[in-house]
């Protein structure tokens, strides 16, 4: 079934061919939704609407006309909950997510932004509040949740004009959203966590204490994986830290166990404290991840 799905996501590459962020997060969002509608699961949402095939009994104003426009058959929306859902997306803008190895189709800062402004439009799309910021050395631009048609292009604007610099605040961003989400909001952070320390886990703890519900995208290069680099070369630090000349046949074994063992560490401080984790790498198709966040959250 993966496969079945998986031909019909777009290459992340002609993302950066394609017209404004609003037409990108459309196109994208259109694929995960597609996707739903193709799962053999029932439902399958982060409070987002729930399709069912049309019935005798069904509201005529609930039916998707795009959907039967496609498929040629009649499906309705079912809202479990009126109550609008609160999120934010806060999006690490620092140096290291510029990363973009020689082959992946996206530098991590724009993959995060495409999955984050899809995740916004598929939330804003059926009524609920969204809010947006981006972070490096400080937290950035802070758009608060809120509903309104036009906010969605405030959102998209933010994220569209993210530049990759300075140093991972990330600490100091998790404080200010806990200061302004109200309990029970979907707090999604899109990241490399490479910065990720002990500090930050007891944060975000602190966070699901307060009744937020977090979920972290852990977003990083393959080539931040395996090391595929050979014979000498400079390693040009992206937050401040300087260059390192290095062959990396002498380090490509300890480098590789010890970027496990952080992404070990990241995942296993989420399980204990219930908060989501996903990881990717830049050449996942975006609607996947998508799909596959909602279905783990359904």
């Amino acid at each position: 079934m993966v496969e079945t799905l998986r031909q019909t996501y777009l290459d992340p590459s002609v993302l950066q061919q394609m017209g404004t962020m609003k037409l990108r997060a459309k196109r994208l969002a259109e694929g995960v939704i597609a996707g739903l509608h193709r799962s053999p699961h029932h439902g399958g949402s982060v409070e987002f609407s729930e399709y069912i095939e049309y019935s005798p009994g069904h509201e005529l104003r609930h039916v998707d006309w795009k959907v039967y426009g496609k498929t040629d058959r009649y499906y309705v929306k079912r809202f479990e909950d009126e109550t609008n859902l609160e999120a934010y997306a806060v999006i690490d803008a620092s140096g290291s997510m510029s990363f973009q190895g020689e082959s992946a189709p996206l530098s991590k800062l724009t993959y995060a932004r495409y999955l984050a402004a899809t995740l916004a439009y598929l939330l804003v799309r059926q009524g609920d509040a969204v809010g947006a910021m981006g972070f490096a050395d400080t937290t950035g631009a802070f758009l608060p949740a809120a509903t309104r048609a036009t906010h969605l292009d405030d959102i998209l604007y933010l994220m569209d004009n993210l530049e990759a610099t300075g140093t991972t605040a990330l600490a100091e961003s998790m404080r200010r959203v806990a200061q302004q989400a109200r309990r029970r909001s979907l707090v999604m952070v899109f990241s490399d966590f490479l910065d990720a320390d002990e500090e930050v886990a007891n944060l975000l703890r602190v966070l699901r204490s307060r009744r937020l519900d977090v979920a972290l995208f852990h977003i990083l290069d393959a080539a931040e994986l395996t090391l595929p680099y050979e014979g000498l070369t400079i390693f040009e630090g992206m937050e401040e830290d300087g260059d390192l000349l290095v062959d990396p046949d002498d380090i490509r074994d300890s480098y590789q166990k010890a970027m496990a063992d952080h992404c070990a560490w990241l995942k296993s401080n989420c399980q204990k404290a219930d908060i989501g984790y996903l990881r990717t790498t830049t050449d996942a198709p975006i609607e996947e991840i998508c799909y596959r966040f909602i279905r783990r959250r359904g």
